[in-house]
C-alpha cells in the first residue's frame, strides 16, 4: 500500500492548480509570465486574490489528502511523511506539465496539516509574519520551513528525516529567490 500511496500522491502533487486555473481563465501561464513560477504568489500577481486563493487551496490539497488517506490505512507518521514528499516532489516536477512546476510551499503545509497540525500551524504563522513584515513570500517561506524541524524533532521524530528532506528540496527550488535576496532584486508583493 505504501508504493500505491507514493505513486497516488506524486500524480495527484503533479496536477498544478496555477496552470489549470491560468489555462481554464485565459490569463497568462505562471510558468511564462511574472515570477515564472507555478504557484499562489506569482497567481496573486498574474490574476489577483481569487485565483490565487484557488490555487493555494489546491495546492495545500495535494499535500494533504494522501497523509490522510495514508493515515486511514494505518501507515505510520514515517511512511506518511514520505508520502507527503512525494506530492510535493510532483508539484515540483509535474509529470503533466513537463517537469517544470512550483516550489511546494502550500502543498508542503497541506502535508504537515495531515502529518501533524501543530508543525503546520507553527510554519504558516512563521510564514504569514515574516511575509507581513517583509513583503517577500520566499524569504518567508525560506524561514517559515527549516523551523518547523524542531518542533517535529520533539513532537514527532519519526517524521524528522522526510521532513529534513523535503527542507532541502524547497531551499533548492528557492536557490535562485537566495541568489536575488542576496543582491537585493527578491520580487516583493
Amino acid at each position: 500500500m505504501f508504493w500505491l500511496l507514493v505513486i497516488f500522491a506524486y500524480l495527484l502533487g503533479s496536477l498544478s492548480f496555477a496552470i489549470l486555473l491560468s489555462q481554464f481563465t485565459g490569463t497568462p501561464d505562471p510558468r511564462h509570465s511574472g515570477s515564472g513560477n507555478a504557484g499562489a504568489t506569482n497567481m496573486l500577481r498574474l490574476a489577483g486574490k481569487k485565483l490565487a486563493i484557488l490555487t493555494l487551496l489546491g495546492d495545500l490539497c495535494k499535500g494533504l489528502v494522501p497523509v490522510l488517506v495514508a493515515n486511514a490505512y494505518g501507515l505510520g507518521h514515517q511512511d506518511q511523511a514520505w508520502i507527503g514528499v512525494s506530492a510535493v516532489i510532483g508539484h515540483m516536477l509535474p509529470l503533466y506539465f513537463k517537469f517544470r512546476g512550483g516550489k511546494g510551499v502550500a502543498t508542503a503545509a497541506g502535508m504537515l496539516l495531515g502529518l501533524y497540525p501543530p508543525a503546520a500551524a507553527l510554519a504558516i504563522a512563521i510564514w504569514a509574519l515574516t511575509a507581513y513584515l517583509t513583503r517577500t513570500s520566499s524569504l518567508a517561506a525560506l524561514i517559515a520551513t527549516p523551523l518547523t524541524l524542531p518542533l517535529l524533532a520533539w513532537q514527532e521524530p519519526r517524521a524528522l528525516l522526510p521532513v529534513s528532506i523535503l527542507t532541502l528540496l524547497i531551499v533548492w527550488r528557492h536557490r535562485s529567490n537566495l541568489r536575488n535576496l542576496l543582491s537585493g532584486r527578491e520580487r516583493h508583493f
